[in-house]
């Protein structure tokens, strides 16, 4: 399924285009399918800047692109409001940065990353300076978030994100208005970006068993 939907997502990618590439194993099976086309390629994922680099394509430094064609990603959750949430990755900064300079956003996903609502089964990942950290642990509290240091088994203390920043895990139960969480965080000092993904994406590709379908914003599901 996953290889499906890049490959349709491939259909979109054209010859002189700066094509923004996320993380993930759909990002993997896209380049294989773009490789020999004329692009340029941007992504915060050093996994897929590898990758493209190995196919032969040429891996712009994000620090010196302001405008990106079109960018494919993937996500753990998104809805039918094209919200979507990232968890894994711990490099949506980044995603953020690359999606704000791109005409087109869309996310690759199967059938069960899809909501009618986010479903928060994943946490929201909250990147946040140091020295900020326990005040900022407190006001997620008083939200009612559930917070978690994030760690890794093969690596002692918890993980930092590229630029040295803390990634929280918040877990949150019964959130009642998307928007409203994601302003609110935002807006806590210290707090350098979400995993939450609002008023940013422009479509999704979706796979099932039924076949392969495109829905953008303010727009209904058809089939590719």
């Amino acid at each position: 399924m996953k290889k499906k939907c890049a490959l349709y997502a491939s259909k979109l990618v054209k010859d002189g285009m700066v094509v923004g590439l996320g993380g993930g194993s759909t990002i993997q099976y896209l380049i294989d399918y773009v490789k020999d086309k004329d692009i340029q390629v941007v992504t915060p994922s050093a996994k897929t800047a590898l990758k493209a680099q190995k196919e032969g394509l040429t891996v712009l430094n994000t620090q010196y692109v302001d405008h990106v064609d079109i960018a494919f990603d993937g996500c753990d959750e998104v809805d039918s409001h094209l919200n979507a949430l990232k968890s894994g990755g711990g490099i949506h900064t980044q995603e953020k940065i690359i999606a704000s300079m791109a005409d087109e956003y869309i996310v690759l996903v199967d059938e069960t990353k899809f909501h009618e609502t986010l479903a928060f089964q994943v946490p929201v990942v909250v990147e946040v300076l140091p020295k900020a950290y326990s005040i900022v642990k407190k006001k997620l509290e008083k939200l009612n978030g559930n917070v978690e240091l994030r760690t890794a088994s093969n690596k002692d203390g918890f993980l930092m994100s590229d630029e040295g920043n803390i990634l929280l895990d918040v877990y949150f139960d019964g959130v009642q208005d998307i928007r409203l969480l994601n302003q609110t965080l935002l807006m806590m000092p210290g707090v350098v970006d979400t995993s939450l993904f609002v008023d940013i994406l422009t479509g999704m590709i979706l796979v099932n068993d039924k076949g392969v379908f495109k829905k953008e914003r303010n727009g209904e599901f058809y089939a590719l």
